[in-house]
């Protein structure tokens, strides 16, 4: 199971889940080009091990089990995935 950055990272983008992340699975980083005009950061699910050191980097209390998603967020599960979609590693 994944974990989801949901609504709250939106206009945010903490870096902060990027540098504790064992499998470079969060992006876009600063060094990525689609860092700025991104709205927020993704988890690749296909990449997540479920450590969690994620969830407390967090600052703003935005990253989630992908199953404790609240329900007014449940797209973003989605959104994170799709993020991924047809995009290759390095």
């Amino acid at each position: 199971m994944a974990h989801v950055i949901t609504q709250p990272c939106i206009g945010v983008k903490d870096t902060a889940c990027v540098s504790v992340c064992p499998t470079d699975c969060i992006h876009p980083t600063k060094d990525d080009h689609d860092f700025e005009t991104s709205e927020m950061l993704f988890i690749d699910p296909d990449a997540c091990i479920d450590c969690g050191l994620c969830v407390a980097a967090c600052p703003v209390r935005a990253i989630f089990q992908q199953d404790d998603v609240p329900e007014q967020w449940a797209d973003f599960i989605e959104r994170n995935a799709a993020h991924f979609r047809g995009k290759t590693a390095g």
